[in-house]
């Protein structure tokens, strides 16, 4: 008998749901992590970039050997870098030039090229450039932020883990929005299952920087996002997510980044409001590719 083994693309998914010990407090509710960064490429971006690649090929929009486009703040760069490396694809990045050494060097090492934007231009100014070079006939842009490839991918896969792994018993999910891929086809899957699920967004108040994350001006909400699809949206301050963070890291065991420590303290303030709850958070990603930002520096 032929062993059948596995290639690193069928490694994409079925991430384990973990639960809060120590920084939940005294409560009745659940609260439940998503550890995204068990994916092989360290985030839950690993979902829909393989997604998007897959399907734009069976469609036959694009086959092995062609350029690929992407403007992208980090994890899906990184996500994409790999499923182009594992399809065999030229993949271009454009992300601004403030992102974090290590998803910079992420990107590059799995053969990916880099194009930088100032911080001032941002991501809006790294999707300008994106479209200009998909116009000059350089590649394809995947557009997660206009792609139904994007939430697609959480819809067959993230929401269904989702319910399995809970038992039907979820009552809360909550994520941060960047694309709003996740929290888009996760919340289409929860509510055709039980239509009581909350499905509470996250996003950073006006003024606070969250890697990952955007309060997107109106001119460049992602096109795939549907607010009637999200009960609640909590602003959150880069202090509060930080700090949760690093208390993520030294309480829990649990290394992520800050959008992640976002979503947690958005659960533990929903928490202290509810009773019996069952909370499913998404932990987007690791800490690693963070340490150069000096986020953990505080931690004892």
């Amino acid at each position: 008998m032929t062993l059948q083994y596995p290639t690193i693309a069928d490694c994409v998914g079925n991430t384990p749901l973990v639960r809060l010990q120590r920084i939940a407090g005294d409560t009745s509710n659940t609260l439940l992590l998503k550890l995204e960064g068990n994916n092989p490429a360290g985030s839950v971006k690993d979902r829909p970039a393989l997604s998007m690649i897959t399907r734009a090929e069976l469609r036959g929009q694009i086959k092995p050997g062609d350029t690929l486009i992407e403007a992208t703040s980090g994890n899906t760069g990184i996500a994409l870098a790999m499923a182009a490396a594992i399809k065999g694809y030229k993949m271009i990045l454009i992300m601004p030039d403030n992102s974090s050494a290590e998803r910079k060097a992420a990107m590059t090492a799995y053969g990916a090229e880099l194009i930088l934007v100032s911080k001032e231009e941002g991501m809006e100014g790294a999707r300008d450039l994106a479209d200009r070079l998909q116009a000059e006939g350089r590649g394809l842009v995947l557009d997660q932020f206009g792609n139904v490839d994007n939430p697609e991918a959480h819809y067959v896969s993230t929401g269904p883990e989702i319910w399995r792994q809970t038992q039907g018993t979820i009552t809360h999910f909550i994520s941060s929005m960047g694309t709003t891929g996740t929290i888009m086809g996760c919340s289409r899957y929860l509510k055709e299952q039980n239509p009581a699920v909350q499905i509470i967004g996250l996003q950073p108040m006006e003024g606070s920087a969250i890697p990952g994350i955007r309060r997107w001006p109106q001119e460049y909400l992602p096109k795939i996002y549907q607010s009637e699809r999200v009960d609640r949206v909590v602003d959150m301050t880069q202090s509060e997510a930080e700090e949760t963070t690093r208390r993520l890291a030294r309480e829990e065991g649990i290394f992520c980044g800050v959008s992640s420590g976002g979503a947690v303290a958005a659960m533990l303030r929903l928490s202290r409001e509810l009773e019996n709850a069952v909370m499913v958070a998404i932990i987007c990603d690791r800490g690693d590719r963070y340490l150069s930002t000096g986020i953990f520096d505080s931690v004892n």
